[in-house]
């Protein structure tokens, strides 16, 4: 509903602005629910993987950095990742760790991370690879 027609509504007293609030949280409400994301987005398709060698030269390192605890180049690596895509499997706060990889020519993180999760940082039960910043993942298999 537009501005317009709101106005038009109000004119009209109490239950005119009424009825263009409800019409507006419908149309927003019904917006939401055809866009959020069912369960089954939760967890990742069985295709959806790639090797360690897969991935980019600078993923290699960062993934081997992980396993031997570091050192890291970025404040940010090594910090929770929330999973607030819903993109990896569900788990606990805390579970997931994120880190960057580098992308050559850029002087800021870039798009590019690998999130780890498990309960010790450098044995992780299982990484993931995202090169567009959490829009996709793909599952780092040996």
């Amino acid at each position: 509903m537009d501005l317009r027609r709101v106005r038009q509504h109000w004119g009209r007293g109490k239950a005119g602005l009424f009825a263009a609030v409800a019409a507006t949280v419908v149309a927003s409400a019904s917006t939401f629910l055809v866009q959020a994301r069912g369960p089954e987005s939760s967890v990742l398709a069985p295709a959806a993987s790639m090797s360690v060698s897969a991935l980019p030269t600078q993923g290699q390192q960062v993934l081997g950095q992980i396993r031997q605890g570091g050192p890291f180049r970025y404040e940010k690596d090594g910090t929770v990742f929330f999973n607030r895509e819903g993109l990896l499997p569900r788990e606990q706060r805390g579970y997931y760790r994120e880190y960057t990889v580098p992308t050559p020519g850029l002087n800021h993180r870039g798009a590019r991370r690998i999130v780890c999760g498990g309960a010790q940082p450098a044995v992780p039960d299982a990484c993931y690879y995202t090169e567009d910043h959490y829009s996709s993942f793909k599952r780092i298999v040996q």
